[in-house]
């Protein structure tokens, strides 16, 4: 967090706030609310709590709304007091990772709600904005939702790609083993575009996950059913693929035990907020 801070300060601060420095005496003082202007769920408040303290450390701020709460219009989320030129230098950074990352869990909290009632689980993806990745899956997880893999090492995922270079049974039980014995403990996940696929998988040792990928509704049904013809096998399911709020919950019904959505991140729209500042009555 450190460093993307950092880097996004440097972006907007540059060599420095030249508005502030020029019309802004060094001596004042202020308290600044940032405040929701619409509803939605927040997120990123740690991050915004680190920027002000990393443009001045006299900054104090106090998280009114912590990560996770449902937001209505004009809730304050922060406050936070200290000179006034570190607020204003501040100001920006704050709102935008504040604003980029609770729309992250506005959107996750949409689709977490949209299959309540089913066995479904709402999955992100690494279609995150790069740099963040690692911020954004944590405004997933306040909006509700649960974290895929976080990158290319810490779950196998046999896609699309990798079965076009090699595809056959043995060869795939090979690389199964090699993950197996490489990495003890490791997830393997293989990606079915067809439910011939998912009958080829649940004969291979050492499957975990099985990704149904733009499966009609009847496929994922019957490959749900598929698996649960065989309890000796504990292979979960995972529906992705075009997924929206409007066929999240249908997907869920058929039975998967998730279902990964690519647009929580990338298509999250920034929840909007705003800074108000006032002067800090003990300031000359």
């Amino acid at each position: 967090m450190d460093q993307v801070i950092a880097a996004a300060l440097a972006e907007d601060v540059g060599t420095g706030d030249v508005t502030t420095e020029c019309f802004v005496p060094a001596e004042e003082s202020a308290q600044a609310r940032i405040f929701a202007k619409e509803p939605g769920v927040v997120a990123g408040t740690a991050v915004a709590v680190a920027v002000f303290r990393a443009v001045d450390p006299r900054v104090t701020v106090t998280v009114v709304k912590p990560d996770g709460s449902a937001l209505l219009k004009g809730d304050t989320v922060l406050v936070a007091s200290g000179p006034t030129r570190a607020l204003l230098t501040a100001e920006r950074t704050a709102l935008n990772f504040l604003q980029q990352l609770s729309g992250v869990a506005t959107l996750t909290r949409r689709y977490v709600d949209a299959v309540a009632g089913t066995r479904a689980v709402i999955l992100d993806t690494r279609k995150t904005t790069p740099g963040l990745r690692e911020l954004e899956k944590q405004a997933v997880a306040a909006g509700g939702g649960t974290n895929h893999r976080r990158g290319l090492y810490d779950a196998v995922m046999v896609k699309d790609n990798h079965l076009l270079a090699e595809s056959r049974p043995e060869a795939l039980q090979r690389g199964i083993d090699a993950a197996r014995t490489r990495h003890p403990g490791i997830r393997i996940e293989l990606e079915a575009d067809t439910l011939d696929q998912v009958r080829a998988f649940l004969k291979l040792d050492g499957v975990d996950w099985i990704l149904l990928d733009n499966m009609p509704r009847a496929h994922l049904r019957e490959a749900v059913a598929l698996v649960r013809a065989l309890p000796e096998r504990r292979i979960k399911l995972e529906a992705s693929g075009g997924v929206t709020l409007e066929t999240v919950r249908p997907i869920a019904e058929t039975g998967v035990d998730y279902v990964s959505v690519g647009a929580l991140t990338h298509s999250a729209r920034a929840l909007d907020f705003s800074l108000e500042l006032s002067r800090d009555s003990q300031a000359t």
